[in-house]
């Protein structure tokens, strides 16, 4: 039985979705969020020799009080011989069932910095001035917060500031389809870079007396919550509309990219080779996008908005190797190219077990 070693787990709350585009923020001082039965997003369209993968872009945060119109989705799913999941990437410990119970002790105060220093120790005192604003805030009175590292910290104010303005994560949105595929008996197909740590206490341990770069991460993370939120919520509010020019037009300040090198650049797990996992994950995407491309006619998938509509994202690799990529409100061609008919043909047999056939749990 595979365990995950919980307390290296905050590096996905990061890896996605990566930081895409920059620039000047919109600052609004009340933001308003919207609610009720919203379209969310179109989906966009990637094709080749008649064969289709219906893609659905992912924004975090979204509106909190919204009822997503799925019908849609539910169609091109039920249409689908496999969805893919959310990529991303997971650190697990072959310790069994016993072996995660005798190492929980061990996880307590991993998030705490070490030597038990206190958060005003750690960030220079200006930054620790704008923390103490905001914390009052969003979390108000709590003290357990401030024995945390800089990067846990950032990520709780992240979440309550949020949250105060009727925003949430996209977990949501994910549970949504990954129900819809399992309602219509469409394979969940796991995208997924397993990283092994092969003694997990130790690793622990090394981490609780490690420090994190993440200085720049908690300073990003101030700076969008005291002038980002109405961005978010206007972000928001076109993916729940399916405003996709007004996501393509308003700017993207992500500090995930920061707040994702702070957390790799812990001495645990710099000493064991693990990097570049963006890279990585973005490489298992595009080969598993591709197989189900090449053995359904037909598939569905999701991923990270920013990484779909990104010059350089996944999309516009599959473009670049040939694939027809369609975004929702492009003008359908009256008269498209013939596409490339040397694709192998579709199956209606069982998957290919190569490519994943496994439903993990919902986040």
């Amino acid at each position: 039985m595979r365990g995950r070693l919980i307390v290296l787990l905050f590096t996905l709350a990061w890896l996605v979705p990566p930081s895409a585009q920059s620039g000047d923020a919109i600052a609004e001082l009340e933001p308003i969020v919207v609610s009720g039965v919203q379209p969310g997003p179109g989906l966009w369209k990637v094709s080749r020799g008649g064969h289709v993968l219906w893609v659905l872009g992912v924004l975090s945060p979204v509106p909190r009080h919204i009822e997503w119109q799925t019908d849609e989705v539910a169609q091109r799913i039920g249409e689908s011989r496999q969805v893919l999941d959310m990529p991303t990437a997971t650190f697990d410990a072959d310790v069994g069932f016993f072996g995660r119970i005798a190492l929980a002790p061990s996880l307590i105060g991993a998030r705490n910095n070490p030597e038990r220093r206190m958060l005003a120790d750690v960030v220079p005192a200006g930054q620790y001035a704008r923390w103490s604003t905001l914390k009052q805030k969003y979390i108000g009175r709590s003290g357990k917060v401030e024995k945390w590292r800089p990067l846990f910290a950032a990520m709780e104010l992240y979440k309550k500031a949020i949250d105060n303005v009727g925003l949430r994560s996209s977990r949501e949105v994910v549970r949504t389809v990954r129900g819809l595929a399992e309602a219509a008996g469409v394979e969940l197909v796991p995208v997924r870079l397993e990283i092994e740590i092969d003694d997990p206490r130790a690793a622990v341990r090394q981490f609780k007396k490690s420090s994190l770069a993440d200085l720049e991460c908690f300073d990003m993370t101030l700076d969008r919550i005291e002038d980002d939120l109405g961005l978010m919520a206007r972000r928001a509010n076109a993916w729940a509309s399916g405003d996709l020019d007004a996501l393509r037009r308003l700017p993207y300040r992500d500090q995930m990219r920061s707040c994702m090198d702070a957390a790799l650049s812990a001495e645990v797990l710099r000493e064991r080779g693990i990097d570049d996992l963006e890279g990585r994950v973005e490489r298992i995407w595009l080969e598993a996008a591709k197989a189900a491309i090449a053995r359904n006619d037909s598939s569905f998938a999701m991923l990270p908005m920013d990484r779909m509509v990104d010059a350089d994202g996944f999309l516009a690799q599959l473009r670049a190797q040939g694939y027809r990529v369609e975004a929702p409100d492009e003008p359908v061609p009256e008269a498209a190219e013939e596409e490339d008919v040397q694709s192998p043909p579709s199956t209606k047999a069982a998957p290919d077990p190569g490519v994943g056939s496994s439903t993990p749990a919902a986040p």
